[in-house]
């Protein structure tokens, strides 16, 4: 073979792949936004999104939940998940969509999901810059609408090989619309966190998240949220998880309780 011939297939393979990923870029972000006709949670835990990793390039992964239960009511309940990360040697970028469904007896229980986009840039070993923005709905909590937009220093704390450890001060501009109600909510909040990843092994990963969430200037106006979840790899990209959620949120909508948790499991699958 020539060299001008090597030369050639050496383009064609290296536009072919460069089509590929703009192929499942696209694919995805269409997943993701079919995902979103309706909303998830108020608060979203993005820590227990984020691949922790040393190289740059995309990675993704798709999980979810599928149910049918007859007990003399029929039950159907769906949950479903797409995460897409890009990451270069300053920058990350991180898209994920949610989908949840629980109907019984020609009702709907719970209907929700969201679309939740952030940008993370690296200004030094320490301290990163993120900014985000969501939209979400939620019909078990009376939330029609909202959009959030934020932005903020994230600092790391601790980054070694089996432990992350991060905190960050965000502030955000909330727009939410209550179910029933004309007049909409417009808020500034502090979103503050702090996230802690532990791996143990090569196959299991722990990570917990506690969300602080107050209005500024309105200290009784807060949300609180604390997420914990257990990952096991069945394989390289295969895994299953165990979470549980927590939150508190002080002035919810009208007959809709202050306390909410879930405990949950499910399968993942990483691209």
């Amino acid at each position: 073979m020539t060299r001008c011939n090597a030369s050639i297939i050496y383009l064609i393979i290296k536009t072919t792949i460069s089509k590929m990923k703009t192929a499942v870029l696209v694919f995805f972000f269409l997943v993701l936004f079919s995902l979103t006709e309706h909303a998830f949670a108020q608060i979203v835990n993005m820590e227990g999104q984020r691949f922790h990793r040393d190289s740059a390039g995309w990675s993704g992964s798709i999980s979810g939940t599928l149910a049918l239960n007859d007990n003399g009511q029929q039950v159907f309940n769906v949950n479903a998940n797409a995460h897409i990360q890009y990451q270069n040697k300053r920058s990350l970028y991180l898209l994920l969509g949610n989908y949840g469904f629980l109907k019984g007896d020609d009702q709907a229980f719970i209907d929700n999901g969201f679309l939740h986009f952030r940008y993370n840039y690296k200004v030094g070993p320490i301290v990163r810059w993120e900014a985000f923005t969501q939209v979400q709905e939620n019909v078990i909590n009376k939330i029609q609408s909202r959009f959030l937009i934020g932005t903020g220093p994230r600092f790391k704390i601790a980054g070694k090989k089996q432990l992350h450890l991060y905190a960050a001060s965000l502030a955000m501009y909330e727009d939410e619309k209550e179910t029933g109600k004309e007049q909409a909510h417009n808020d500034w909040r502090s979103s503050s966190y702090i996230s802690l990843t532990y791996l143990p092994g090569l196959r299991t990963e722990f990570t917990t998240t506690t969300y602080y969430q107050p209005v500024f200037f309105d200290g009784k106006d807060y949300r609180l949220l604390n997420v914990l979840s257990f990952n096991i790899k069945a394989s390289e990209k295969i895994s299953i998880s165990l979470n549980w959620t927590y939150q508190y949120d002080s002035t919810p909508a009208d007959l809709v309780q202050k306390h909410t948790y879930d405990l949950s499991t499910g399968i993942e699958l990483r691209l």
